[in-house]
């Protein structure tokens, strides 16, 4: 038993996830590209590795001949009788050939063929591990800046987080542990090369799948999200089980699932809704925190008409239009909101078949109802988003 290179082998398998049989298989190309530099060629040779002791042996197929021309594939009748009697012309030996002949320069290409197939399965192993991982997110720790680019250590691998997947406000510093969505694994002759983003909407969903144990079996969906990263987050969550409330799954006791998601974004809000088939109603939803008196929405054209009380129409389209631009990613629709004022000077209560009078600010605010799980979170971000 050959326990050295056995225990060689283990070692490889364990630590680098190679299976023995291609270590096996690697040995053999590097045993008969050594006869190759060796002989001049090795059409003749073959190798016989033994999987459970290791112990190997290389033999050469030699015709008998009466006459040797080429002694790397013949060998005359006495040479080959001496190894067995009953040898005769035309016959072929399996002549063994001993490691130790070889010279210093095909043993170091013996050595060369085995690293470089060590290299190639273990690239290979580790582009396997992350490309099953595509579209997930993982935990990295900062390596270093190069240039505006980061360098993050996902454990086997490097990934790079470029500029543009970057959130403009986050600033990382070396050792700091942060998760990261990956977008592409790409396989190149240095190894594989890991594209990973802090900006992507997927990374939102990923973290409530991670955090949250409904919707990470199926009971809440998450069916929409929009993501202006560093800022806000609006998602769209949806329960298959009547008695679950989706968005209370989502925020958690006292918000603790929401925020721990908010404390891994820096600070990012995160608005959630409920979901509807509804188009109108899901517009209004999600044009919260802001009140909305009625909604016109034409699935056709994925165009709504939005009225708003006048003291609500700054927070309806948010700072910047930030409120109203995510409502119209969220649902699919171009939103246009009117106030109370404008609507009526326009004469949309009448195209609607609303009674002006009937539809006060004050008798509104009176009529609508949210998720109690979803007015204690809005508690805590009610001072931000009336900002907006």
């Amino acid at each position: 038993m050959n326990t050295e290179l056995l225990e060689a082998l283990n070692i490889l398998e364990k630590e680098k996830s190679i299976s023995k049989d291609t270590l096996l298989e690697a040995i053999e190309q590097s045993l008969i590209q050594a006869c190759k530099n060796h002989f001049g060629k090795a059409d003749n040779i073959k190798v016989n590795i033994n999987p459970q002791t290791c112990d190997f042996s290389v033999f050469a197929e030699k015709t008998v001949v009466e006459e040797v021309q080429d002694p790397v594939t013949e060998i005359s009748l006495a040479d080959a009788r001496m190894m067995h009697s009953q040898y005769t012309l035309g016959d072929v030996v399996n002549v063994e050939v001993k490691s130790k002949q070889f010279g210093r320069i095909a043993t170091q290409n013996a050595k060369n063929v085995i690293l470089q197939k060590i290299r190639e399965e273990e690239r290979k192993v580790i582009f396997n591990q992350y490309y099953g991982k595509e579209r997930d997110i993982v935990t990295g720790i900062v390596q270093r800046s190069m240039g505006r680019n980061y360098s993050i250590n996902l454990g086997k691998a490097d990934a790079v987080l470029t500029e543009n997947e970057q959130v403009k406000t986050e600033v990382f510093q070396p050792t700091e542990r942060i998760k990261l969505y990956i977008l592409e694994v790409k396989d190149t002759p240095k190894g594989p090369k890991i594209l990973v983003s802090r900006t992507h909407p997927e990374l939102v969903k990923r973290l409530f799948e991670a955090e949250v144990t409904e919707v990470k079996d199926g009971t809440v969906e998450i069916k929409s999200i929009a993501r202006e990263a560093g800022s806000r987050t609006k998602i769209a969550v949806w329960s298959n089980d009547p008695d679950v409330d989706p968005v209370g799954a989502c925020v958690g006791m006292n918000g603790a699932r929401v925020n721990s998601i908010v404390e891994e974004l820096r600070g990012e809000k995160i608005d959630i809704i409920n979901w509807s088939d509804n188009p109108a109603l899901l517009i209004e939803n999600a044009l919260s925190p802001a009140k909305v008196i009625s909604v016109l929405a034409d699935p056709d054209e994925k165009t709504a008409m939005v009225i708003v009380p006048d003291f609500q129409l700054s927070l309806a389209i948010g700072k910047e239009g930030q409120n109203a631009r995510l409502a119209a990613r969220l649902t699919g629709y171009k939103i246009d909101i009117k106030s109370e004022t404008q609507a009526r000077e326009m004469g949309l209560f009448e195209q609607m078949g609303l009674q002006y009078g009937d539809t006060s600010s004050e008798n509104y605010e009176e009529e609508q109802e949210e998720p109690e799980s979803y007015q204690e979170y809005e508690e805590n971000y009610q001072e931000d988003g009336s900002e907006q």
